[in-house]
């Protein structure tokens, strides 16, 4: 790492001239009602080392380093106050124990349990804290707000089989399943490697690397699982009594999660908005992918929370961040929320119809003055160009209109005809070299862009690119930005992606409960289409769990792999058996499966080698595919 240019110390410089740092209110909210904590909120992993830890992250005691923006830093301390909190009479919380909060509300006889955070040792550590000093309350039920891995992972850490069994109760909103799987199972691979660009995962604690995630610390690693839903709330409002604790459940589909739904609990006089508010201004579409989320919807759901339910709360809490306390306080902290999405697709909206392009409406579209000055819709986790492409994307696509963006070359080729046109790399470099000592580092990474991947071994254009990206990174206000321009900076540097860190990978845990379906969809994705189009085969797969079985149907043509429950009958070409239990090892992928084949763990009868032809048409996947370079 290299310290601070000139240009990114006075832009530092301008950060604390232009925001408030006198002012101290949202320390004292993120410290208000503290009971206990764990020292550094360390957590052993239980396949050995460190599952969580603040203990890399004591550097942040002291004043902002030239390396890191202002405002940042400042964000960065706040996430890393922890511990266990109590937030009104009969709820607590446990924060800085994983990327997210768990909430604690003691019902009559138990204890309800909000989101379960990511992992297994993250959740147990947080339940056994609370435990300690509010006693041994059983828990009767559990609530997933969404259908992000940070809300639901850890599920194993507080719940087991025995409690389903004994009455537990899971709480979801309509199409949790669904799209905890689209997103985490279909998409996971892509999804899991920009992760590592969004949360930093594998950059190491430190002034110069990483500082923070905009929504909490860090990630962590760990078990994770899967506990399917019991009750779906699957109307607009819905009201549950559960363990004398009154809910009142508000869906917002669509929002920060397509399936998400905030919470009032009217007798206890506090409003939960799960993240659909946060301390901070949300991303739209994350930079490691996500379906794009609704501005707009996002605005009204406020708006309808700000309306019914704000009125009648004293406390305001949100399963990322500190809550917010006193009325008015709480209404102008959900209006600003609500303004600040409406605000960016109003104007995204407005400025498109002017025919501007995302780039282009990124360029002039600025938050409100008034607005901009709260630190709750400062960008350190979303940003407002990254926003506005979101929503541009949600209505319009992709493409900005402009036929010469229509069909271009794909990047390594047009890499070697811009170095050409600008006479070579070398040259590039020279031009570049002078751009960065003016401070111009937006300019020298989009050119030496080119260069990369038109030359990956030109081995000055990734010293300089990566220079340019690191002064970026120390810039941004915006932790998952800093993550991602820092971790290309030591890509470039070192020539390529490193080993995957552990927690990248598809959990087989998760798979292994999955509905068969859904893992026929995992399956489905692997398939060669140009391998696999010059055959077809119909498959009967019978999933065995102990005395019970399901069947579905495969059908593979034209290269795609269609499914139904059932049976082909007399058509099958061959019926495939295997063990519920051996899904999560088969979930691997083709080597897997033909190593399971071999070992008869997968048995066929019929027309068996046609179905080792489909197994071989399977692609395997580097979950480390390059990014910052081809």
């Amino acid at each position: 790492m290299k310290p601070a240019q000139p240009s990114t110390r006075e832009a530092q410089a301008r950060v604390f001239d232009e925001l408030d740092f006198s002012d101290r209110a949202d320390f004292d909210d993120a410290q208000r009602g503290f009971v206990a904590t764990l020292p550094d909120a360390h957590i052993e992993a239980d396949a050995g080392g460190v599952s969580w830890s603040l203990r890399p992250y004591r550097f942040l005691a002291g004043e902002a380093p030239e390396t890191v923006n202002p405002s940042l830093w400042r964000m960065s301390q706040l996430n890393a106050i922890h511990g266990l909190f109590k937030v009104t009479e009969r709820i607590y919380q446990v924060r800085g124990f994983s990327l997210a909060n768990v909430t604690f509300i003691e019902g009559d006889s138990g204890l309800i349990v909000i989101d379960p955070l990511q992992f297994t040792e993250h959740a147990r550590a947080a339940l056994r804290l609370y435990r300690a000093h509010r006693g041994e309350r059983p828990v009767v039920a559990v609530i997933y707000t969404h259908s992000h891995r940070d809300h639901y992972g850890g599920v194993r850490g507080v719940i087991g089989e025995a409690d389903l069994r004994r009455g537990v109760q899971v709480f979801a909103p309509a199409g949790f399943t669904e799209e905890s799987f689209s997103e985490s199972i279909l998409a996971g691979v892509p999804m899991r490697r920009r992760a590592l660009f969004q949360f930093g995962w594998s950059l190491d604690p430190g002034p110069m690397a990483h500082v923070d995630s905009g929504l909490g610390k860090a990630v962590g690693r760990g078990g994770d699982g899967f506990i399917a839903p019991t009750v779906l709330i699957a109307q607009p409002v819905e009201r549950h009594v559960i363990d004398g604790v009154e809910v009142v459940f508000q869906l917002t589909p669509g929002t920060e999660a397509p399936a998400e739904m905030n919470m009032h609990y009217p007798g206890l006089r506090a409003l939960n908005l799960a993240e659909n508010a946060c301390q901070t201004m949300h991303n739209l579409c994350p930079l490691r992918g996500a379906k794009t989320r609704d501005a707009l919807a996002w605005a009204k759901y406020l708006d309808d929370a700000l309306e019914a339910y704000v009125p009648e709360v004293d406390v305001l809490m949100t399963q990322h961040h500190w809550p917010v306390w006193e009325r008015a306080r709480i209404a102008e902290f959900v209006a600003g929320q609500r303004d600040m999405y409406r605000y960016l697709h109003d104007q995204t909206l407005r400025l498109m119809s002017h025919g501007l392009t995302p780039k282009e409406i990124a360029a002039e579209l600025v938050m409100p003055n008034a607005l901009s000055k709260k630190w709750y819709a400062r960008g350190y986790y979303g940003a407002v160009a990254h926003n506005v492409s979101a929503i541009y994307t949600h209505y319009l696509g992709p493409y900005d209109g402009n036929p010469a963006n229509l069909n271009p070359l794909p990047p390594a080729e047009a890499g070697a005809k811009y170095v050409q046109y600008m006479g070579g790399a070398d040259a590039v470099v020279a031009r570049a070299r002078a751009d960065f000592d003016r401070g111009e580092y937006r300019w020298v990474v989009e050119a030496l862009n080119h260069v990369v991947f038109a030359e990956p071994g030109h081995r000055p254009a990734r010293e300089l690119a990566a220079d340019a990206m690191e002064q970026l990174g120390y810039q941004s206000e915006s932790a998952t930005w800093r993550n991602a321009y820092l971790l290309a900076a030591r890509e470039l540097r070192s020539h390529g992606a490193a080993s995957a860190p552990r927690g990248v990978a598809i959990s087989p845990d998760v798979v292994a409960i999955l509905p068969f379906g859904s893992f026929l969809e995992f399956l489905g994705i692997r398939v060669n289409g140009p391998k696999a189009q010059g055959f077809g085969a119909k498959f009967d797969w019978r999933v065995v769990d102990g005395t019970k079985f399901e069947s579905h149907r495969l059908t593979l043509s034209n290269g795609a792999l269609s499914h139904r429950p059932g049976s082909h009958g007399a058509q099958a070409d061959a019926l495939v058996q295997s063990e519920r239990s051996r899904l999560s090892q088969l979930s691997a992928g083709r080597s897997a499966l033909l190593a399971a084949l071999d070992s008869g763990d997968l048995q066929v009868s019929g027309h068996s080698a046609l179905f080792r032809r489909f197994v071989e048409s399977l692609d395997e996947f580097d979950a480390m595919f390059n990014v910052v370079e081809p």
